[in-house]
């Protein structure tokens, strides 16, 4: 497998974490009393705070570009940095379940989906060989 190859197929993975992280949130949504709830905490929530989270989002969203642009070893460190945060970003939330309530099912399914996605996509990056 050519290099080009296997930044396309961790940049593709990136992608697949992304929108399964989107889809988890729309669906979400349509929890009974989850839109008051948002509405609630956002009033609770620091300028700060929405920045940590947007930072974190980040991390998922430019590695799909860096997959594809950065040479072998620095792809393979930002990978090595970039699961593991995206791993917290998707398990932490799903022990702290809003609404006074279990975390819902839909949750777990898309969290365990991302993180065997992520986890492989380390073992990806750890396996990729030098080409001297």
């Amino acid at each position: 497998m050519t290099d080009v190859e296997r930044k396309t197929i961790l940049s593709t993975m990136w992608i697949f974490v992304l929108l399964n992280m989107i889809y988890a949130d729309i669906l979400g949504m349509l929890r009974p009393g989850y839109l008051e709830f948002l509405n609630q905490m956002s009033q609770q929530l620091s300028g700060n705070t929405v920045l940590l989270f947007a930072v974190l989002m980040e991390v998922v969203i430019v590695m799909v570009l860096l997959s594809k642009i950065l040479n072998r070893k620095v792809n393979r460190w930002a990978h090595f940095v970039a699961v593991p945060l995206s791993i917290l970003w998707v398990v932490v939330p799903s022990l702290m379940p809003s609404l006074g309530d279990t975390t819902p099912l839909s949750y777990v399914f898309f969290a365990t989906v991302e993180v065997v996605t992520m986890l492989a996509m380390l073992y990806f990056a750890w396996r990729w060989p030098n080409p001297n």
